[in-house]
């Protein structure tokens, strides 16, 4: 897909990695949709670096886990953009939430955001890519879609669940939109980081490091110009999965 003079909507799109995101589409020459829920500082800042790019920006604050909210914020970058091209589900909340429990607010709110929220932005931008013939949806996962992360639970089963929804939607809409995932490593450190667990997350990749939100952003570039790839998933982890088989 060519992407210049096309539009995306990045959610989660504001800070951290989906702010590299933003920027790497913009770069591109695409016009991005930020969406944020409460970053909303951060989502301006973004938006008027995106337009010194020279391209169009829009942040639009709505809560993906609200079906309502969500088609809200498609309808109004449609009126502004005249469609979604590109779709990067990138909205998540990473928390422990330890099992067994008595407290289901946790599973709720992260699997909500995450596995929710990404079927409606999927269900909502999907009929106008359809009706174009041509589109790119991309979910951001990790490695907890394949192994089981102590005290993550609520993450670790959403995570596992976008892994089938990509699939099962790469199917659902084939040939005209492709759908794939991307899986980061350590890409940014989380603020509660020491620099001893810094360190020590750098030295289980093979390429005992810590990777940049640039890297991801860039797979994702690459995968939304990428025509005859879908229903697939594309690590960009350093080696991590892998980190625990080298010598010592």
């Amino acid at each position: 897909m060519e992407l210049k003079g096309k539009t995306a909507l990045v959610t989660g799109g504001a800070h951290r990695v989906g702010k590299a995101i933003s920027l790497a589409l913009a770069a591109q020459g695409m016009n991005v949709v930020i969406n944020y829920n409460q970053s909303a500082k951060a989502a301006e800042e973004t938006a008027k670096e995106i337009q010194a790019l020279g391209v169009g920006s829009l942040a639009v604050q709505a809560n993906v886990a609200e079906a309502e909210q969500v088609y809200n914020m498609v309808e109004k970058a449609n009126r502004v953009f005249g469609g979604i091209d590109v779709l990067v589900n990138s909205a998540s909340v990473f928390e422990a939430t330890p099992f067994p429990t008595n407290d289901f607010s946790g599973w709720q709110k992260v699997t909500r955001i995450a596995l929710d929220g990404s079927f409606y932005c999927v269900n909502a931008v999907a009929p106008g890519m359809l009706s174009r013939g041509e589109g790119a949806i991309l979910f951001i996962v990790d490695l907890s879609a394949w192994e089981p992360w102590p005290n993550f639970t609520a993450h670790s089963v959403a995570k596992a669940g976008v892994m089938a929804l990509m699939r099962q939607t790469a199917l659902e809409l084939a040939p005209a939109v492709r759908v794939n995932a991307i899986a980061p490593g350590p890409v940014l450190p989380p603020p509660d980081y020491t620099p001893e667990m810094i360190e020590a997350t750098g030295k289980n990749t093979l390429l005992n490091r810590w990777g940049r939100a640039e890297d991801v952003a860039d797979a994702v570039v690459f995968l939304a110009k990428a025509d005859y790839i879908t229903a697939d998933v594309l690590f960009v982890d350093g080696g991590e999965r892998f980190g625990h088989r080298k010598s010592s």
